[in-house]
């Protein structure tokens, strides 16, 4: 008898169970898979994002005829509303069509280096000597007041470069993907592993935050500029075997000062011409940049289109990836990896008409590497404003957001942003793709890009764990970030995971659990500099 009330007791049970799971269409599931595999267009948004229209300094023209390929792309495969949509003013926009530098004693060859970014081209080709001035503070320009009229100046000491014993791409282990998983410690920071920002301009890494470091750097480029150097030249940051990773020496902002013309170059010849230099050789050079600014005042704009919805079109489910780049490559794995994935997701759920209760919306970002510019922007335009956390109407209507921007590595897993309330919801989602690679959840932050545009003002905005391959040491802002270094296996599964993760969110019969709204962040106000004391 106390058998038969059992069974009974878990009869009726059993569909309150199952009701309060989570629902995956495991059919519709398949069928990305399937179009994500095996009719794959990936790598064709990658040629045009790269190679065709690469590299996409924010509000360059090369950015710019991204953003219109993406808009007619986008419109093509059937999305509504696709347009530039305006944020705000920029400021300097810039370009190179032409980078060429020579030895020419005391033996000719060509070097390899990068023009930085917002620094003015030569007056075509100039040649001179070099000195070695390592300038890491205002006072070390003391040293070197009326030395450097007409020299090429290289502003940092040499490093010392080692041999690489362990391969430069790495794949995401059992064991390391255990350790993401854990909770931080009591009173310890959440955040995993953080991107780092890009390397700085000339004179390296001297002061210790943002502010300091503008200063320093509109110092030091007015301090160049007053010398008369022909150019700054600087190691390309951490890079070696010919990489280069190099972003601006000046400055979007008009009333910054422009430097010199400012370049980077590989290591292994900085490192040449500094021993010459030392052992008292002359070293000659002739270099040749054309650079143009192209406006102080632009207008940025991000990329925005819609997949309509049905009966909750008003509701939101909102995915992105930034579309700015460095100009040393052609932006291929930061990040147009990002954005052809993520384009491919809305092909996808497009071409196979999967009917959705709630509006997908895409956003190609600008100004990313600028500050998280162009989704900051765009969110305090449509959700709040982080400085007030005074809400719009849209603020209610979004369901979540998804990133895509750690390289081209698979995806692994998920961070949750601090929202445990997503933990389950997101391991039913990622079930179907557990043999895969996706199984990994974790609790943690990560930082360093627009994601957290959606987290600041209370809305869940999450990034995906991923392989983090050769991203750090080979590709992340450097002259070898091109198409070849896709993984185009890696790029597919993504872009059915996203997919599928879109799906569900887009027909869940509710929204997605929010953390509790965060408190206002007024913006730190500059600290002016006090006049100096005769």
């Amino acid at each position: 008898m106390k058998r038969k009330t059992l069974l009974l007791l878990i009869a009726v049970c059993l569909p309150i169970v199952l009701l309060a799971q989570e629902q995956v269409d495991l059919a519709v599931a398949n069928r990305i898979k399937a179009e994500a595999f095996q009719n794959s267009k990936v790598m064709d948004h990658a040629f045009s994002l790269t190679d065709l229209y690469g590299p996409r300094l924010a509000d360059s023209p090369g950015y710019l005829k991204a953003a219109e390929w993406a808009v007619k792309t986008l419109k093509g495969w059937g999305l509504e509303d696709a347009k530039l949509e305006k944020w705000g003013t920029f400021g300097r926009t810039w370009s190179y069509s032409r980078f060429a530098i020579h030895m020419l004693e005391p033996q000719q060859t060509s070097l390899i280096g990068v023009p930085l970014a917002w620094s003015p081209g030569t007056d075509g080709a100039v040649t001179g000597e070099v000195v070695l001035a390592p300038i890491r503070t205002v006072e070390d320009c003391e040293k070197y007041k009326g030395k450097l009229k007409g020299k090429f100046v290289m502003l940092e000491s040499p490093r010392e470069l080692t041999l690489h014993l362990e391969p430069d791409a790495k794949r995401l282990t059992d064991a390391d993907l255990a350790q993401t998983a854990q909770a931080p410690e009591p009173g310890q920071q959440p955040f995993g592993p953080r991107r780092p920002g890009g390397p700085g301009g000339p004179g390296g890494p001297g002061p210790r935050n943002m502010e300091e470091a503008r200063q320093f750097r509109n110092k030091l480029s007015q301090f160049l500029k007053e010398e008369g150097v022909l150019a700054a030249i600087s190691a390309g940051s951490m890079g070696d075997d010919g990489t280069i990773f190099a972003a601006g020496a000046g400055s979007r902002e008009a009333k910054d000062p422009l430097p010199p013309t400012s370049i980077a170059l590989a290591s292994e010849h900085y490192n040449r011409i500094a021993r010459l230099l030392e052992k008292n050789v002359v070293v000659r050079l002739e270099l040749e940049v054309k650079a143009q600014f192209h406006g102080d005042a632009m207008d940025g704009v991000n990329v925005i289109a819609n997949l309509p919805g049905g009966k909750k079109k008003g509701e939101i489910v909102m995915i992105g990836a930034h579309l700015d780049s460095w100009q040393a490559g052609t932006g291929a794995t930061d990040n147009g990896a990002g954005c052809v994935v993520m384009m491919e997701v809305v092909r996808i759920l497009a071409a196979l008409d999967l009917k959705m209760d709630r509006t997908v919306r895409i956003g190609l970002w600008d100004a990313e590497e600028e500050g998280l510019v162009g989704s900051r922007e765009y969110v305090k335009e449509h959700f709040a404003d982080r400085e007030t956390m005074a809400l719009k109407p849209e603020h209610s209507k979004l369901s979540g957001y998804f990133n895509f921007d750690n390289g081209s590595g698979k995806i692994r897993g998920v961070y949750l942003q601090g929202n445990d309330m997503m933990r389950p919801i997101f391991e039913a989602w990622l079930a179907p793709f557990k043999d895969l690679g996706a199984t990994t959840i974790t609790i943690r932050n990560t930082g360093g890009t627009d994601h957290q545009s959606f987290d600041a003002v209370g809305l869940p905005g999450f990034q995906f764990i991923q392989d983090p391959l050769d991203y750090m040491s080979r590709t992340h802002h450097s002259n070898m970030d091109t198409y070849d270094r896709l993984q185009k296996g890696d790029l597919m599964q993504a872009s059915a995971i996203i997919a599928s993760l879109v799906y569900d969110a887009a027909t869940r019969p509710e929204m997605l659990p929010r953390k509790p709204l965060p408190k206002p962040q007024p913006r730190r106000e500059e600290k002016k500099e006090e006049p100096k004391k005769n």
